[in-house]
């Protein structure tokens, strides 16, 4: 591994490949059997804090600090098929890459970018990618030519976790304003919006079934909802420090959760242990 930052390791929907970001703004892809190299992807030229495998297994989608989107074809070809700006917006007076930086007299200090993109997810039909962002807007992109179709807005702060739905029809948005947000992929309707959490919520993920939501906070719960009605099933409160990434195991109840406490705690979701 890099001994820069690594960002958002992913798996790729056949479980044969995972891909990992870096500061040094290229993309890993490894052998997860062996833990050996296949691919570095190069082309950014800035932090790639952002991963999605398409679920045609062929095509990644990365986004940077600086909001810009590449999608990749992973096999065999390696390339960098489309830059997208994203949600990089140009401004006249000023259109470098470098702007919103803020850097201390001692060079120790880099605000991020008010585009940053912290969470990509594909729709399960793979024709669409969504973004979310610093900018607190989502973006959906139709495939494979990246081209943008919707904005979203609602959330007042830092877009950091999108899930899409089993069957496709609903788009899960959470972010440091608290609130877990529906949207109604074919209209953009904001249908609900969940508040519980008393930080910003880090991550979300459907259960495989679509029945349920969880949702990770950096108030160091891990919340269980219920997706028909939006109520709340359970809190759990093991965890002594934000929770920052939450998963279901295919065809299951069972989902796992990791922490800045360094640790990944393994539950039930029926029976909450």
């Amino acid at each position: 591994l890099s001994d820069k930052f690594t960002y958002g390791p992913t798996i790729s929907p056949d479980g044969k490949l995972l891909a990992s970001g870096g500061h040094d703004g290229t993309i890993v892809l490894w052998d997860p059997a062996r833990g050996a190299r296949v691919r570095v992807l190069n082309g950014h030229s800035d932090d790639v804090n952002c991963i999605a495998f398409c679920p045609d297994g062929i095509h990644l989608a990365s986004g940077t600090d600086i909001g810009k989107i590449k999608l990749w074809e992973v096999l065999p070809s390696g390339e960098e098929k489309v830059l997208h700006d994203g949600h990089w917006r140009r401004d006249a007076d000023d259109s470098t890459e470098t702007r919103g930086y803020f850097i201390e007299d001692d060079g120790g200090f880099q605000k991020p970018m008010d585009y940053w993109i912290g969470a990509m997810a594909f729709t399960p039909d793979a024709k669409m990618l969504i973004t979310g962002s610093r900018d607190k807007t989502i973006k959906l992109f139709e495939m494979p030519q990246c081209v943008e179709k919707k904005a979203l807005t609602g959330h007042t702060g830092w877009v950091r976790s999108l899930a899409v739905s089993p069957d496709g029809k609903v788009l899960v948005s959470a972010g440091d304003d608290q609130t877990i947000k529906f949207w109604d992929l074919a209209t953009g309707r904001n249908f609900r919006t969940l508040k519980g959490h008393t930080g910003g919520v880090r991550c979300v993920a459907f259960s495989p079934d679509g029945s349920m939501l969880a949702s990770g906070s950096a108030d160091g719960t891990l919340k269980l909802w219920s997706v028909r009605t939006g109520h709340l099933l359970h809190t759990l409160t093991e965890h002594r420090d934000a929770v920052n990434s939450v998963a279901f195991a295919p065809g299951s109840e069972v989902l796992a959760s990791g922490s800045d406490d360094h640790t990944v705690k393994i539950w039930d979701a029926d029976t909450r242990v």
